[in-house]
């Protein structure tokens, strides 16, 4: 059940270990109706109420919901999960406003009053808190609406975590007649009150491998008569790491990561087969495309070596968030002006399906500082919401800046 704007708030003040760490008082007394109030409000309400990739169906009509009171207008787009709205006049420029709805298969260990009543779900990731500032972003333009000089259009985007649901929004139909989009992913390792971004490369190149290794199974008494698979398997791990550091050159960033082992179901018997599963993170495109082919190399000069095979299976993931130099730079001014500390950002190795809307239109994606002492992730992921509404504040008037702007070159 959504909080009224009327309805006592005093038990929704910011519950966070980590509040104290604001580094820039970035506090506004221009809290229209107890807006600041609600959109802490939605965001526990979201985060008690987690729903995974493509499941956000409770998700998309609480947001439905909240536009709708507030005489927003949605966009029929035909979306199982996901809402995009849209304010402003039928003319003039578009700007894109997106955040994510959807959570990750984590069990919450937060011990905060409002954790996740989801088992074995929870907004580690801070989507809830993403979605909070787009809407309070919507109803603060939707107060203003009469003086935008064009439209605003709000993504609030499904199956981030999956890196599918900006394909589903493009291929719906939402980027049409967009001229600029920009994003946020909260940072809980800035302080409240800062802002960083870059152009260019931001976050990551992802991919995903899985290798299967395939030896002959023996009694674990008389490995002689079999090939180790787990031997072999662990022989592979290793070499892998050479894949990074003797192939690709100390100036340019590239991990590979082995992050999941499986083989064997008992203790005294060498399995058939091993299976490896990891992550491939890049920036320059074209290391993405040669690591694959020296994954495969080592793995089969490794698995001959100790007579065994080795299959990779390659997945490829959403490319690297690449900014728009011009509107990272603008966006990074507005956050100076608004009075965030701002600060460029270092190329980061994580990865962000907002890389999709980038390869369509120009924009930029942007990190808030959201102080949490743990990481994005952890069951005790925790970003502190006083955070919430000056960002909200922030992207109403970046979306009018890039409007004037927009309209200035028109």
């Amino acid at each position: 059940m959504s909080i009224s704007l009327a309805e006592d708030t005093k038990n929704i003040a910011p519950d966070n270990s980590s509040a104290n760490n604001s580094s820039a008082d970035i506090s506004s007394a221009d809290n229209p109706s107890g807006l600041e109030e609600q959109l802490i409000a939605w965001r526990r309400e979201l985060h008690q109420h987690p729903e995974l990739s493509n499941q956000e169906f409770v998700t998309t009509q609480k947001i439905t919901q909240w536009l709708n009171a507030a005489g927003i207008r949605i966009l029929s787009l035909g979306l199982k999960t996901g809402v995009v709205a849209e304010i402003g006049p039928e003319h003039g420029p578009v700007v894109a406003l997106r955040g994510d709805i959807d959570a990750l298969p984590i069990e919450e260990t937060s011990g905060v009053p409002f954790s996740s009543q989801q088992p074995g779900v929870m907004h580690a990731c801070g989507h809830d808190f993403h979605t909070s500032v787009i809407l309070g972003a919507a109803h603060l333009l939707k107060a203003r609406e009469d003086q935008l000089p064009g439209r605003v259009r709000l993504f609030f985007q499904p199956a981030e975590e999956r890196f599918g649901g900006a394909s589903q929004l493009i291929k719906a139909g939402a980027l049409e007649n967009v001229d600029a989009i920009f994003g946020l992913h909260n940072a809980p390792e800035l302080p409240v009150g800062t802002f960083s971004t870059k152009g260019g490369a931001f976050y990551a190149n992802v991919d995903r491998f899985q290798i299967t290794v395939t030896g002959k199974g023996a009694h674990a008494a008389h490995p002689e008569e079999g090939v180790d698979s787990i031997v072999t398997a662990s022989h592979i791990v290793t070499a892998l790491q050479t894949v990074v550091s003797r192939n690709v050159s100390a100036q340019e960033a590239a991990v590979v990561s082995v992050t999941r082992i499986e083989g064997g179901n008992t203790w005294n018997v060498l399995p058939q087969t091993v299976e490896l599963e990891g992550t491939v993170r890049t920036h320059n495109s074209e290391i993405r495309e040669q690591i694959p082919q020296r994954i495969r190399k080592v793995i089969a000069g490794v698995a001959d070596a100790l007579g065994a095979k080795a299959e990779l299976h390659w997945f490829g993931g959403p490319p690297a968030v690449v900014n728009t130099p011009r509107w990272a730079e603008f966006s990074l001014k507005a956050a100076d002006e608004f009075g965030y500390k701002t600060e460029v950002a270092q190329a980061q190795m994580g990865g962000e399906d907002f890389a999709f809307y980038l390869h369509h239109v120009p924009g930029a994606f942007v990190s808030i500082g959201s102080a949490s002492d743990f990481g994005l992730h952890h069951p005790q992921f925790n970003p502190d919401e006083s955070a919430i509404y000056p960002a909200a504040e922030y992207f109403q008037q970046l979306a009018e800046k890039v409007l004037e702007e927009l309209t200035r070159e028109n």
